[in-house]
C-alpha cells in the first residue's frame, strides 16, 4: 500500500524553502518520520491576532508556509486569537497596545480567514478561536500558569528589555501574552508552530509550557519578515509600504514594480509559487550584468496579480500600466467626482482632501511637495497653489490615483 506522504527528504526540501530557522530541525525530522510510518498527519499551528481586518503579502509569507504543509498532507490549524487579541501582542512594540473587545477581534477574525483562504485550502484548514480554552480559565489556573515562567525570562525579550531600560511602562497583562499563546499550543497539541522571526520568543515559550504540561514539545519554524515597498521597513499598513492581497490588480501590479531591485529574488522566493529550478534561474539572471531587473520585476508583478486575481487580470494590469506610465495615456475607468458648484477656485491641498485622494490636508500637502500631484496634466508643486475647477478636469495624486472632476 502506497504512503500518502512524500518521503521525509522531499518534505524537508519543501519545508526549508525560504525558512529562517527550524528549532530544532532534528526533532522535526523525527516527527516527520513517525508521521510517515503511521500515516498520521502532523498538527501545524499558526496563530493570528486579528488586530486589523486586512492582510497584505507580508502576512502571506507564513500563510504560504502553512499552505505548503497542507500540500504535503499535514493538518493546518489556524488559531484566531479572539481572546489574546484583547491583550495585544507586545512583540516589537515600544508601548502597550490598545485593547480590543471580543466582538471586534471576532469580526476581524472572520475577515482574516476570508482573505487567508486565498492562500490556504479552506476546506482542509481547521479554524479554532482561543477564547474556547482561555476564556474558561479561572484565576487559579492563570496563577498556576504564571508560576511556570519567571520575570527574568520574560525580560530576555528585546522589546521588554528596551522598554524596561528606558523606563517605559510594561503592563503585567503583557507578560501573560506569551503564556496565553503557549496555552494555544497545549490546547491543540501542536507538533509544529509557525511564525515570523519576531515571534521566536513566544514560540519558544510554547515549547516550554508544552513540556511542563507533560507533552512532547512543538518544533518551531520561523519565516523572514518581508521588507515593504520602501525597501527599508518590514511590510506594514502603518508604514504605508504594503501590497494588500485584496487590492485591485492595478494596485498590486504597480506597487510590485516599485520595490527595490535587491528585493526581487526575496519576493519571488517568499510570495510566489515559482519552483526551485526557476528560482535558481532567476538568481542567475539577477547576477548577470546584462539583465534588466525591470523585466524580472514585471514578471514578479504578473505572478503576484495572478495569485490573488487571475492571469487575465495580470495581463490587463500590465497593459494598463504601460498605457499610463510608458505611453502616458489615461486609464479607462477613472472614477468620477461631481463638483457641486458652477465653477470655483480652490487650494490644491483642500481639493485633494475634499475628494478623498488623501486622508488629510497635511498628507495632501506632503504629496504636493513631493511632486506627486498633477492637475489637467500640469504638475503642481506649491501646496498653496489655487486652481480653477472648470468643465472637465483630471486630478492625479501619486502614481496610480486618478479622478475626473466634472461640474454638475
Amino acid at each position: 500500500m502506497s504512503n500518502k506522504f512524500a518521503t521525509v527528504n522531499e518534505q524537508m526540501d519543501i519545508i526549508r524553502r525560504g525558512t529562517s530557522e527550524i528549532i530544532p530541525e532534528e526533532e522535526l525530522v523525527v516527527k516527520l518520520e513517525r508521521s510517515y510510518k503511521s500515516g498520521e498527519p502532523l498538527i501545524i499551528k499558526l496563530g493570528c491576532d486579528p488586530s486589523r481586518p486586512d492582510l497584505h503579502i507580508g502576512h502571506s509569507v507564513v500563510l504560504r508556509k502553512l499552505a505548503q504543509f497542507q500540500s504535503i498532507g499535514h493538518q493546518a490549524v489556524l488559531i484566531i486569537g479572539d481572546f489574546t487579541g484583547m491583550i495585544g501582542d507586545p512583540t516589537g512594540r515600544s508601548a502597550t497596545r490598545p485593547a480590543l473587545s471580543l466582538n471586534e477581534t471576532r469580526e476581524h477574525g472572520k475577515s482574516y480567514f476570508e482573505q487567508a483562504s486565498k492562500i490556504l485550502d479552506a476546506e482542509k484548514t481547521r479554524i479554532v478561536y482561543n477564547s474556547e480554552w482561555l476564556g474558561t480559565m479561572t484565576f487559579e489556573d492563570v496563577i498556576r500558569l504564571a508560576s511556570k515562567y519567571t520575570v527574568a525570562r520574560m525580560l530576555e525579550r528585546d522589546d521588554f528589555t528596551k522598554r524596561y531600560k528606558n523606563g517605559e511602562p510594561i503592563s503585567v497583562h503583557e507578560f501573560l501574552y506569551p503564556l496565553a499563546q503557549a496555552m494555544d499550543s497545549v490546547a491543540i497539541k501542536s507538533d509544529v508552530e509557525l511564525g515570523g522571526t519576531d515571534q521566536k520568543f513566544n514560540l519558544l515559550v510554547g515549547r516550554d509550557i508544552q513540556r511542563e504540561s507533560g507533552m512532547e514539545p512543538q518544533v518551531i519554524l520561523t519565516m523572514p519578515l518581508l521588507v515593504g515597498t520602501d525597501g527599508v521597513e518590514k511590510m506594514s499598513k502603518s508604514y504605508g509600504n504594503y501590497i494588500g492581497i485584496s487590492e485591485s490588480p492595478r494596485e498590486i501590479y504597480g506597487k510590485t514594480l516599485s520595490i527595490s531591485d535587491d528585493l526581487i529574488y526575496t519576493y519571488f522566493e517568499l510570495v510566489t509559487n515559482i519552483g526551485s529550478g526557476e528560482l535558481a534561474s532567476i538568481k542567475a539572471e539577477l547576477q548577470d550584468p546584462q539583465t534588466n531587473p525591470r523585466n524580472l520585476k514585471r514578471r514578479l508583478a504578473r505572478e503576484i496579480v495572478t495569485l490573488y486575481h487571475s492571469s487575465d487580470d495580470a495581463v490587463m494590469a500590465e497593459e494598463e500600466f504601460d498605457r499610463i506610465f510608458i505611453k502616458k495615456e489615461l486609464p479607462d475607468d477613472i472614477p468620477l467626482y461631481e463638483w457641486e458648484y458652477s465653477s470655483a477656485d480652490i487650494n490644491i491641498t483642500e481639493l485633494i482632501a475634499k475628494v478623498n485622494l488623501a486622508p488629510s490636508k497635511s498628507e495632501a500637502r506632503r504629496l504636493v511637495q513631493q511632486g506627486g500631484v498633477t492637475f489637467n496634466n500640469e504638475k503642481i508643486s506649491d501646496p498653496s497653489a489655487v486652481i480653477k475647477i472648470e468643465k472637465d478636469n483630471i486630478l492625479k495624486v501619486g502614481k496610480r490615483k486618478f479622478l475626473k472632476i466634472i461640474i454638475k
